[in-house]
């Protein structure tokens, strides 16, 4: 009988239990598409962070510089030999850390043994700025035209004509790597596409790997050599960030970048994994508290100096977006409870005679929170599919964001240095994709959020219909 009288009223009412669906289906869309909108920023910002730490990196250890004392040289400071030959070609490197103080090798296994620490990997942050060029010298002549003072034999005054200097400045990063633990630290962001990286024996191997876009732009390839203050180096890999720019140039292994830095037994960055990446922030407080002067760098940290699109997007959908789906949804549970009990009102009839014929209230409300329920179902379909064409949509269309990377002041940014967060420039910019992955769990909210629906509009219906007596059906007649 229940089944009979609500499949009858139903379709006696398909307009209006269409318009209440409706509702909720727009209610439900909405908070189906900021969700996984919202996802897919998060998946973005994920990525960027991954761009900067790499895989498994929860947070990493530095140290700021100390202010530089008067009379201190800043600069790089190149000096070249002058020669008596006519041309002399002439080429300088000027290695130099960067990305904050070095620190003491020792320290790496000091910040491993802190609690909370799974593992602890030391880098060195280099920049070498190369010179390369010659000088030519000029020739004295001598001018013996009217007007011009004589000199001794009648000869003019001697003058140099031609002559100069052509130098060519190359500048680019270099990372140091521990080469027996590489899957945490700078080489972490990257995948070889082409050669291989480095070997656990290559200690200090005359070895490089270097990024796919300096690459490109030195026409390097595997077998390539190049060479760094005297020292010839063989490229044997070719790295491709796992997203955006890389913000390293060259991968050596740790012990021959510290000597081409003259930094023997230092590192300027150490990258820690916790054991439990849901307790960051105390791992963080103890490594602060034990290993002092050094600055700890959490993802958190480093999330707050994303800036561009993707940021700006990030907290309007964060916000703006959030609050507005609660705002729509909630209209849509209004206005369907709204259009469910005007719907009782105009079945005076109906409910006052089922009453006569003896029906119970309870009856007679399980009948229209029944009907709200089908009505809640059917929206949540419509709901859902809508909702799911809005998500393809945006993932089809992919639109790019950028997230520009501010770096944090003198120590070259939160993390110190290339291939880690916060590369020393004025920002690094990455493009990101933007995706709108539905999780099952979306999809579970959106039935729960259409049942939630029914369940409102038919109580407030059903309230309505149980005040209902059989007198008012007789007042309706006449």
């Amino acid at each position: 009988m229940f089944g009979i009288y609500l499949r009858r009223e139903l379709s006696r009412r398909r307009k209006a239990a269409l318009v209440v669906a409706m509702g909720l289906a727009l209610g439900i869309a909405l908070v189906i598409t900021v969700d996984s909108v919202s996802a897919g920023m998060t998946q973005a910002q994920g990525k960027v962070l991954k761009s900067l730490y790499g895989l498994g990196t929860d947070m990493t250890v530095t140290k700021a510089r100390s202010a530089p004392k008067p009379g201190d040289s800043q600069g790089p400071n190149f000096r070249f030999d002058a020669k008596s030959s006519g041309k002399t070609s002439q080429s300088s490197d000027r290695v130099m850390t960067q990305g904050g103080q070095a620190l003491k090798s020792s320290l790496v296994g000091k910040v491993a043994a802190q609690k909370g620490v799974a593992a602890a990997v030391g880098a060195l942050s280099l920049n070498v700025t190369k010179v390369d060029g010659s000088f030519t010298q000029g020739k004295a002549e001598s001018s013996t035209g009217t007007g011009q003072r004589g000199g001794p034999g009648g000869g003019g005054q001697p003058q140099v004509r031609g002559g100069g200097a052509n130098f060519d400045v190359d500048s680019y990063s270099v990372a140091g790597v521990d080469v027996a633990h590489q899957s945490l630290g700078p080489l972490a962001t990257t995948r070889i596409t082409s050669g291989r990286t480095f070997t656990k024996a290559q200690t200090n191997a005359k070895a490089a790997v270097v990024s796919a876009s300096y690459a490109k732009q030195k026409k390097y390839k595997v077998g390539s050599t190049f060479t760094i203050s005297g020292t010839t180096y063989t490229v044997i890999g070719i790295a491709t960030p796992d997203s955006g720019e890389s913000t390293t140039d060259v991968y050596l292994p740790l012990q021959q970048a510290q000597s081409l830095g003259d930094a023997k037994n230092k590192v300027t960055t150490i990258y820690v994994k916790a054991t439990d990446s849901q307790r960051i922030a105390p791992v963080k407080k103890t490594i602060q508290s034990n290993i002092s002067g050094t600055t700890v760098t959490t993802s958190a940290d480093l999330a707050s100096t994303v800036s561009g699109s993707l940021s700006t997007a990030s907290d309007l959908a964060s916000s703006v977006g959030k609050w507005l789906s609660v705002a729509v949804l909630a209209a849509a549970f209004l206005v369907a409870a709204l259009l469910t009990s005007s719907a009782v009102s105009r079945r005076v009839r109906e409910f006052g005679t089922l009453k006569a014929l003896g029906w119970p209230s309870r009856r007679v409300t399980r009948q229209v929170v029944g009907e709200s329920m089908v009505n809640g179902l059917i929206g949540g379909v419509l709901g859902i599919a809508l909702g799911l064409a809005a998500a393809y949509a945006v993932t089809a269309v992919s639109p790019t964001l950028t997230a520009q990377l501010g770096g944090t002041g003198g120590t070259g940014g939160p993390g110190g240095g290339p291939g880690g967060p916060g590369r020393q420039t004025a920002g690094n910019t990455l493009e990101i994709a933007l995706s709108a992955p539905v999780s099952a769990t979306t999809i579970a909210l959106a039935v729960g959020l259409a049942v939630a629906g029914g369940l409102i509009a038919g109580a407030m219906g059903g309230w309505r219909a149980s005040r209902m007596r059989p007198a008012d059906a007789l007042r309706s007649v006449s």
